[in-house]
């Protein structure tokens, strides 16, 4: 009796084989994964396990109309961020500020009747601090202590002192330069393997007639695009394994809630990969040739290496491009990555950013469907 041909069998096929040549490939290792370990050594190198300066901010209701403010501004070494109340919350956090200063007006003692003195309004300094920040709070409480014993001796008529310092810390987990950086070169790492490698592999399998002749087989066209597709699935998601199993490691790279942590960016790490691979497949469709698949490559990855947040924040960026920076691709992968990691959210927590590549993922394969070629 005739055996019915496993469709299966011929996908699990072609997927050993498509892993097998990648293995092969010394660009490919080197690209994928030594390349980003290198990027890995030289930013948690240069983090120093902190990277904390002296960058103060002002509680959004601090009173700003009292000498104290003033002297605060004006002191050489105090670099003031200005922003709204949760981003500076949220470097305060992280470490990226030392302190957030509320300037409160204090009620003073009142003069008996008739004999009523312009006495001065006392203040107090409120420094609000983290375990993050804690490196250069006490150069910061030194030089505000300086400064505000010189404006207490100033002060006329009132045997209080003017202005008083006090201070709270917010108890959060260390945030290192690693929790920032790693998971934007695990999304640098992930977006140019998947967009280059696709391209040029099935451009490659076109133009040699691979394909043409696979197509010739019982093999039906979906399991011959699955297989190439999930060897490279597979050794993507290995090498994203590997990276951020050296950052922990080597670098106390943040996983908040371990295991469960990991398998979570593995999964944004497989749908940031299926996002990508699909642009890899409308390129290598519509190139007329080897030489020009690099160019429409970097017109896609380029732009996104420096606006999505792989690099710096992407709060460094002008406002009104805001909008765009956080539709694309790269920006959902990288945001999400850092929410799971050092945040401690989870997949359902970041909805946003999962909409955000579901709709590129949608509107990639249907895009790919309509010009993929098989000769």
């Amino acid at each position: 009796m005739h055996k019915q041909y496993s469709q299966w069998t011929a996908m699990w096929a072609i997927c050993g084989a498509a892993l097998r040549s990648i293995f092969r490939s010394p660009q490919a290792v080197f690209f994928s994964l030594f390349f980003p370990i290198v990027l890995i050594v030289v930013f948690g190198a240069l983090s120093g396990g902190g990277g904390v300066s002296l960058d103060i901010a002002f509680d959004g209701g601090s009173d700003t109309t009292n000498a104290v403010y003033q002297m605060i501004a004006q002191t050489p070494g105090l670099n003031i961020i200005r922003s709204n109340d949760n981003d500076l919350i949220d470097r305060l956090k992280k470490g990226r500020i030392t302190a957030i200063i509320d300037i409160r007006r204090k009620d003073g003692p009142t003069s008996p009747p008739g004999k009523e003195t312009h006495m001065p309004p006392r203040y107090d300094v409120h420094l609000k601090t983290t375990s993050a920040g804690q490196k250069d709070f006490p150069i910061l409480q030194m030089i505000l202590s300086s400064r505000i014993n010189g404006i207490n001796s100033q002060a006329r008529g009132n045997d209080d002192n003017y202005a008083t310092i006090s201070s709270e810390e917010i108890r959060v987990r260390p945030y290192r330069m690693i929790d920032f950086y790693l998971p934007g070169m695990l999304g640098f790492a992930l977006i140019g393997s998947a967009v280059f490698g696709v391209s040029f592999l099935f451009f490659t399998l076109r133009e040699t007639l691979v394909l043409k002749r696979m197509y010739s087989t019982p093999v039906k066209r979906a399991y011959i695009v699955l297989g190439e597709g999930l060897g490279r699935l597979v050794f993507q998601l290995a090498t994203a394994a590997v990276l951020v199993l050296f950052g922990k490691i080597f670098y106390q790279f943040t996983l908040a809630n371990g295991i469960v942590t990991f398998l979570e960016m593995m999964a944004l790490s497989l749908l940031g990969l299926l996002v990508f691979m699909g642009f890899g497949f409308i390129i290598s469709s519509i190139a007329k040739n080897q030489n020009v698949i690099p160019i429409y490559a970097n017109l896609f990855m380029f732009p996104q290496y420096f606006l999505s947040g792989t690099f710096f924040p992407k709060s460094l960026m002008p406002h009104g491009i805001q909008w765009l920076i956080n539709i694309l691709p790269l920006t959902a992968l990288n945001d999400a990555l850092r929410k799971v990691s050092f945040e401690g959210a989870h997949l359902w927590n970041a909805g946003h950013e999962l909409l955000v590549l579901s709709i590129w993922c949608v509107a990639v394969y249907v895009i790919a469907a309509r010009v993929f070629r098989w000769e």
